[in-house]
């Protein structure tokens, strides 16, 4: 396979092919599907502590165990469940979090109650627009700045979320969530998906 060098420049993940297929279809597209907004938030705590090429290939086994993190049916997971969940060796067998992707659920549900949708709650948080204006510098990497205004959000959405009972997800965990599902676009200016997720954004109906 020939890599194009534009489409890896503001990846820090390496030649993988599943890291690749990741950038190019999924990362920083807007999403507005609530259970795909919760699947990315739940692979993101289980991502921490490993790499995220580890939850990729892990991917199609979490939607199984998970029932395509339909969050109202995880909600109701009882520990039959769970037990079940944690003798699945196709996924990442940490104990608390799993609870937390149950726990989750649930917070899920009555935050839908809350703010009509996951998806109104989780864009409320997008950060100034304006700012993925900028003209960016050719090295710029995906380290979020602890003083600008997306990492502001980021620690705004994961304190939100904590005071509603979410766990596993801390400011980190949330940027790359964030990131993930297009509420910021960081790819660099000189990758070509940064000029494709920003035509996808001005598109994109915010909830």
């Amino acid at each position: 396979m020939i890599i194009d060098e534009t489409v890896l420049c503001c990846s820090l993940l390496g030649a993988h092919s599943d890291y690749i297929a990741y950038h190019n279809d999924e990362w920083g597209r807007p999403v507005c599907e609530d259970n795909l907004l919760f699947e990315m938030i739940c692979l993101e705590s289980f991502q921490s502590g490993l790499s995220w090429l580890t939850v990729l290939r892990k991917r199609d086994a979490f939607r199984s165990s998970f029932v395509g993190f339909d969050f109202y049916n995880v909600a109701k997971f009882s520990d039959v469940e769970i037990k079940k969940i944690l003798e699945d060796r196709k996924i990442i067998r940490h104990h608390g979090k799993i609870r937390s992707v149950v726990n989750n659920a649930q917070r899920a549900v009555q935050l839908v109650e809350e703010a009509g949708s996951l998806s109104a709650f989780m864009w409320s948080f997008e950060p100034n627009r304006n700012l993925e204006q900028a003209q960016l510098g050719e090295d710029d990497i995906l380290v979020p700045n602890k003083n600008d205004e997306k990492w502001a959000a980021s620690i705004s959405l994961s304190k939100a979320l904590k005071k509603r009972g979410w766990q596993f997800l801390g400011p980190k965990n949330v940027y790359s969530f964030m990131q993930s599902v297009g509420i910021i676009n960081d790819h660099l200016r000189k990758c070509a998906f940064w000029d494709v997720c920003q035509q996808e954004r001005a598109l994109f109906k915010r909830p």
